[in-house]
């Protein structure tokens, strides 16, 4: 799921009378949504269409609360996503659709490699697109009261991309939180940003390639994505790097990290500009080394899993020509019994982990670092069962 809308749909849910309502009896909740959608000037035809079907899906509801995938670790899931299969197809599909990628990149500024890593990740070209019904799979998570805010939103829209022609409800099938076409927008983004790229009169993110990667475009650049600066860009980094000065959101001009003796990752100076950058251990100090700049916060908005958002920049370096990471000797790291031992030991000392669910998110990142920084450990925010002994 997009998490990078989740502020702005806060208030856009909070819009009417029915924005705020969830759980309870289905049949009303549908019926508080039908109302909803005819006082926004859809016709009642297509929101009968819309709304026949709805019904809870316990599907959506287990996705939503178990997404294991993440508990990977960076090489082994960037292995599995990233084969050799998908690379020749995504260099076969930047060179088949060069034209548009030109004519994309001069009016977004967001590069061809960039967006077919995305098509490439998200649906195999298209190859996938998901086989959860949409309607109900938002239906289910505007009606569970997690995050209601966030899904009636995009179940109206995707209502009213029925009153719009686009799309009849039957055609609307992708992934559980509610993400259609070949690049996996939410509903509200299809309508905002969507874009007839070859004319035809129609904006057809499922079946029409061309729509899919223009739109696709469009969400990028407006989430703020910089024409002509790069994204990540994998280093090396010596022995003896204050490790405490790593991590995502630690902004340093590129010219610092070059004076600690990173290097690029063929041994060659790095830059000595100001171009403000972070390193990026996903498997500590050990693994692989990136230095990610401001273009990657976009991925982080696109899904603030690192793991994913790591190996979708990756993934468009290595289709705009960078070689393969090396991936060094990183140390074991936890398993997911472990990892949940680790976030209950982090959370008694006052950390704040967020959901203890084993995945190694932001929040889990930081307070290992922080733990390290107090132990006297290299704080490279990647957890070891030494770690999870000293804390004991």
């Amino acid at each position: 799921m997009k998490a990078a809308l989740a502020a702005a749909l806060l208030l856009a849910g909070t819009a009417g009378a029915h924005a705020q309502s969830c759980g309870g009896d289905f049949g009303q909740f549908v019926e508080g949504v039908r109302q909803e959608a005819i006082a926004q000037g859809m016709s009642q035809d297509a929101v009968r269409r819309a709304t026949s079907g709805l019904r809870i899906d316990q599907r959506v509801l287990q996705r939503d609360r178990a997404q294991g995938v993440f508990q990977q670790a960076w090489l082994t899931f960037a292995g599995r996503m990233i084969s050799q299969n998908r690379l020749d197809r995504g260099r076969q599909e930047l060179q088949r659709n060069a034209a548009l990628f030109r004519r994309i990149e001069a009016e977004t500024g967001v590069p061809g490699a960039v967006l077919t890593a995305f098509w490439g990740l998200e649906t195999d070209f298209g190859g996938f697109l998901g086989d959860f019904e949409t309607l109900p799979a938002l239906a289910t998570l505007a009606h569970d009261c997690r995050r209601p805010e966030l899904f009636r939103p995009h179940l109206l829209a995707a209502i009213q991309l029925v009153d719009m022609g686009y799309l009849e409800p039957e055609q609307m099938r992708g992934a559980w939180a509610g993400e259609l076409g070949q690049t996996q927008l939410l509903p509200e983004d299809y309508i905002r940003f969507g874009t007839d790229a070859d004319g035809n009169g129609r904006i057809d993110l499922i079946r029409d390639s061309a729509d899919a990667l223009f739109t696709t475009a469009k969400f990028i650049q407006n989430l703020g994505w910089r024409r002509g600066e790069p994204w990540i860009e994998e280093v090396r980094v010596p022995d003896d790097f204050p490790f405490d000065r790593a991590g995502v959101y630690a902004r340093e001009p590129r010219s610092a990290f070059a004076a600690l003796g990173v290097t690029k990752a063929d041994g060659s100076p790095l830059e000595t500009d100001g171009l403000q950058a972070s390193i990026v251990l996903p498997q500590g100090r050990g693994g692989p080394a990136f230095l990610t700049f401001a273009n990657f916060d976009i991925y982080i908005e696109w899904n603030n899993s690192l793991v994913y958002t790591l190996s979708a920049a990756y993934f468009a370096t290595r289709l705009d020509g960078a070689p393969r990471v090396r991936e060094g000797n990183p140390r074991p790291g936890l398993d997911a019994d472990q990892m949940v031992r680790l976030q209950q030991r982090l959370q008694a000392r006052g950390h704040d982990v967020g959901k203890i669910d084993g995945i190694l998110g932001a929040g889990t990142r930081a307070a290992v670092r922080a733990e390290q920084i107090r132990l006297g450990m290299p704080a490279d925010a990647w957890p070891t069962s030494e770690l999870l002994t000293a804390l004991n």
